[in-house]
């Protein structure tokens, strides 16, 4: 086990936590009601370390959402979590979003048949998701895609498994998809302390970044859009 800084910033919720031996000391999350990383995420990074610090906690790693999600939350959160690992001296660690959204439902739905399979979605606007699907194992079935949502999205892999659906892009699924074997998880959203499980296997692993070259999975190419003429 380690002492690990968790950060999340890939959707419009700015999480952090600080987990010591497998336990969460400390979290800060935002409300998620406008995106206020660039001012919310340094104080509660600040106050992360300095709690770390103040408890004689020597920090061993940085855990960062890796994507997919909003480009600016993504770059806002590495650009972060690698000048902590500069400045500390420690290993940058990388966890998919995605996968990091299936956590909660493994741990809080034990109700779950043994092959349904996982499907996290991050909005991406208009009827697009950023998804993938996981078994129980968090063995990936389907590799991460950017998905226009339509009523025969999933009805294949429905017709075969019970496939549950959750995140913050699910809610524009729920008046499309209407296939019985597709069930919804309601309450489910990205948060810094779920990521610890995944971290730890990694350090484990020894997947650990390049913390000079490491970049976000975007998934999409950035694109700008041309603010409207005021007259």
């Amino acid at each position: 086990m380690s002492c690990l800084l968790h950060i999340d910033t890939a959707t419009d919720v700015c999480s952090v936590a600080l987990t010591n031996d497998g336990e969460v000391v400390c979290e800060r999350v935002s409300d998620g009601s406008q995106p206020q990383h660039a001012a919310l995420l340094a104080p509660y990074v600040e106050e992360m370390l300095s709690m770390a610090d103040s408890h004689a906690m020597p920090l061993d790693g940085v855990a960062v959402s890796m994507g997919p999600g909003s480009y600016t939350g993504l770059r806002i959160g590495v650009s972060t979590a690698k000048g902590v690992c500069y400045a500390r001296k420690v290993n940058l660690i990388a966890v998919p979003t995605l996968e990091m959204l299936c956590v909660p439902v493994l741990l809080e739905r034990d109700d779950l048949p043994d092959d349904a399979l996982l499907c996290p979605m991050i909005d991406a606007r208009r009827m697009e998701v950023y998804t993938c699907l996981y078994n129980r194992a968090l063995g990936e079935v389907q590799p991460t895609q950017a998905l226009v949502v339509d009523a025969n999205t999933l009805a294949n892999v429905a017709d075969e498994h019970p496939v549950y659906i959750f995140g913050g892009g699910a809610a524009k699924c729920a008046d499309v998809i209407a296939h019985p074997n597709v069930h919804f998880i309601d309450g489910i959203r990205p948060l810094a302390r779920h990521m610890m499980p995944l971290a730890e296997r990694r350090i484990a692993q020894g997947r650990i970044e390049d913390t000079a070259y490491f970049e976000p999975y975007y998934l999409k190419d950035f694109v700008a859009i041309k603010s409207k003429p005021l007259f």
